[in-house]
């Protein structure tokens, strides 16, 4: 008998215990506040017992219901009773004339798609045990494929959209490893998939507004690169460190990774390179060295000239750092040094062009948000209140789900510098505040799925080392 909970289970693609098990314990969290019950925070679900509720022997305990009941909107009886079959009136069920197939209605369609998609997640599950925890062919082919497409899908869509994907593919990647039954070069691939895997979830947990564990995934991350002894991924973690540090306003932090970084990638030719570079500059404007921010720009329009691609740039998405990103990152030195001219505010026009073309390869939306908002304060630094508004406009338009934490940051700095500039007192600055303070409280940093208001923490656990 497949019950009701199975199918939700299916549905959603939570058949990976790791995956459960996040949103179970995200429940349990979330009705510990809404009942005022720290005990319930506390709850977790072990691999054995979620295997017996999946296949609908066992039942949970009072308080385990209680979360499962918040998680999925039904009572245990109801979870672990049969799956309802779908109701289909006979008026909306045909034969076609002309293949003599059943019609299946259009309001099925969705359904029946989720249950190809679980089903073909359940037999790649299947596939990776049966392969008793070696990394074969089909097993590190299945990952490197699906690696290489949140790659080139994470920058335009919401992290919400990847986000257990992304947990699911590093949880599966770890059991491998952990499993001690690879062959030395298989290791390699799958720690370098465990780095590229755990560089992503710091990305997302960043993006979500959680530094802290942006920063545990980071030095995942950097154990996995090392393990795979591939230099050009531990450069690039530090770019990501330094990123992460920037963010969470760390700028003496975020120049020191950027620097490590730049001494990982002394012998290398990859777009990696310049964006060290250009991480350097934008950190050292971040701390007032106009200086070292002019050196690192300069710095990185001469590794331009010499770039090579390398394996890290086939991938794509952030693994790869175009001359548009370049300009962007240029533009906010400039814009956070406080030198900015007419000069200035057209390269600002020219990098929101470069990533205003959603069809361009490297455009990110993100990317695009920033580049605006740099836009916006440049404007505002000449005294174009109009133009201010005109740039940062569209920023403002984006939906909950596509406000992330770097998107949020920018905003607040336009915000800032208005109530603090010679314009805060202009009546046509009232509106624009209002918008700007609106911005931000009405971001949602987590899947809108979730209500506690808090984001999930997307803490990793390290695979233990496998003998190479």
């Amino acid at each position: 008998m497949r019950t009701l909970l199975r199918a939700l289970v299916d549905q959603r693609e939570w058949q990976a215990y790791d995956v459960f098990r996040l949103h179970f314990e995200r429940a349990a969290s979330e009705l510990a506040k809404i009942e005022n019950n720290p005990g319930l925070a506390s709850l977790s679900v072990s691999d054995s017992t979620y295997q017996r509720w999946y296949y609908g022997s066992g039942r949970p305990h009072p308080g385990s219901r209680r979360v499962l009941r918040h998680l999925f909107g039904y009572s245990v009886d109801e979870l672990w009773a049969e799956e309802p079959a779908p109701a289909c009136p006979a008026d909306e069920v045909s034969t076609s004339p002309h293949t003599g197939s059943w019609a299946v209605p259009d309001t099925d369609v969705q359904r029946i798609g989720q249950h190809v998609a679980a089903a073909a997640r359940q037999a790649m599950e299947f596939a990776v045990n049966a392969e008793h925890c070696v990394a074969g062919s089909e097993t590190l082919g299945y990952l490197q494929s699906e690696v290489r497409h949140i790659t080139q899908i994470y920058n335009r869509v919401p992290v919400a959209d990847i986000l257990d994907d992304l947990t699911h593919m590093q949880a599966m990647t770890f059991r491998l490893l952990e499993s001690g039954r690879t062959k030395p070069s298989q290791a390699r691939d799958l720690y370098l998939l465990a780095a590229l895997q755990s560089g992503m979830l710091a990305k997302a947990s960043h993006d979500l507004g959680d530094p802290q564990s942006a920063m545990l995934q980071a030095r995942a991350a950097a154990v996995c690169a090392d393990q795979a002894e591939h230099q050009a991924m531990r450069a690039w973690v530090r770019g990501l460190q330094s990123g992460i540090s920037y963010w969470a306003d760390r700028p003496d932090d975020a120049l020191r990774y950027a620097r490590e970084g730049t001494a990982k990638a002394a012998d290398m030719r990859g777009s990696v390179t310049v964006w060290l570079a250009a991480q350097e500059a934008r950190a050292a404007a971040r701390v007032g060295d106009a200086g070292t921010a002019h050196d690192a720009c300069c710095r990185a329009e001469e590794l331009r000239e010499h770039t090579s691609p390398d394996d890290l740039d086939a991938l794509g998405g952030n693994f790869v750092f175009p001359q548009i990103r370049q300009t962007y990152f240029a533009v906010e030195a400039s814009v956070l040094l406080g030198r900015v001219n007419e000069a200035l505010v057209r390269r600002a026009e020219e990098a929101v062009r470069g990533f205003s073309d959603t069809d361009n390869p490297h455009w990110s939306f993100g990317a695009e948000a920033g580049c605006r908002s740099n836009l916006a304060l440049a404007r505002l630094r000449t005294g174009d209140l109009e133009g201010t508004a005109e740039a940062v406009q569209p920023v403002l338009d984006l939906p909950l789900n596509r406000r992330n934490a770097g998107i949020v940051s920018s905003v607040t700095r336009v915000r800032t510098s208005l109530m603090s500039g010679p314009a805060r007192n202009a009546r046509a600055a009232d509106e624009l505040k209002e918008r700007l303070a609106a911005f931000s409280t009405h971001s949602a940093l987590i899947d809108p799925r979730h209500a506690s208001g808090q984001p999930p923490r997307l803490q990793p656990r390290p695979p233990r080392h496998s003998t190479l």
